[in-house]
């Protein structure tokens, strides 16, 4: 049994007071009992201003939230999975970083966000991902206390692909941190998480930034815990941040793909 922790926020345009704020958290779900713990997409920095927030889009080894989250994680003895910060590349484009820290504050994986959130919402919003990020493109599991675990980021939740990969590599929790805006995550948030768990067999973590930011956006929030036969654990709300915690057990996994084996009667379909 592995007991997690999911913090949701409502991250600014101030990388140290987000610093702080998941410092805190760090020492709150380690209190807590929590081997690990869970942040929202874009935790270190919410800015949707490109041309102010480039001045804290920095080379991964001079990041300031991913420095003191590292020493956080040290220091309470919890792995961390920053669900992900901007990062100024080698070739000088950003990448959308999801960061996994270990007990020890080594970084034990790294996943760049593979599909940009190119799009114009009908409430008039627009939005173009791919003009300051760069999109990843590696597939990314690692072991962790909780088991294997595979990474996502947002949009790349509407991407069943993707998420057929994660379960053929029978990951047994994949995080899935967000930043949804409040139209799309009404419509689809819980729906999508929840059809990603049954597909892969597996649990999901997706911890959420929630409410109105310093940067004029509003995100839709309800961090959620899913099981690996698609009921709700966990549902951290859409009103304010906080620090919520679930318990993910290794037996229901094997007992939910024992019952329903689609993993291994997945056949290859002609092209």
């Amino acid at each position: 049994m592995a007991r997690i922790a999911l913090f949701q926020m409502t991250s600014g345009i101030d990388p140290e007071d987000n610093a702080q704020a998941i410092v805190g958290a760090v020492g709150g779900a380690a209190m807590g009992g929590a081997q690990m713990l869970f942040t929202p997409e874009m935790a270190g920095l919410v800015d949707r201003d490109r041309a102010r927030a480039s001045t804290h889009v920095v080379p991964e080894a001079q990041n300031v939230v991913l420095a003191q989250v590292r020493d956080a994680a040290a220091r309470a003895g919890i792995w961390v999975v920053l669900g992900s910060i901007p990062v100024l590349r080698d070739d000088g484009r950003w990448a959308n970083r999801c960061l996994v820290v270990d007990s020890s504050g080594e970084i034990a994986a790294r996943y760049d966000k593979i599909h940009m959130f190119d799009v114009d919402l009908a409430t008039g919003e627009s939005w173009r991902e791919s003009n300051a990020y760069a999109p990843g493109e590696e597939l990314v599991t690692v072991e962790t206390p909780a088991g294997r675990l595979g990474l996502a980021i947002c949009y790349d939740l509407r991407f069943p692909a993707l998420f057929e990969a994660l379960g053929r590599a029978r990951c047994d929790v994949i995080s899935i941190p967000a930043a949804f805006t409040v139209p799309t995550g009404a419509a689809h948030w819980h729906v999508l998480q929840r059809a990603r768990a049954i597909e892969a067999s597996a649990y999901v973590v997706c911890a959420a930034q929630v409410g109105k930011h310093q940067d004029g956006r509003e995100t839709y929030g309800h961090s959620l815990v899913i099981d690996p036969w698609g009921e709700v654990l966990l549902d951290l709300g859409g009103e304010q941040a906080g620090l919520g915690f679930a318990e993910l057990d290794p037996a229901r996994i094997a007992e939910v793909r024992a019952q329903l084996p689609s993993l291994a009667n997945r056949r290859e379909i002609p092209r």
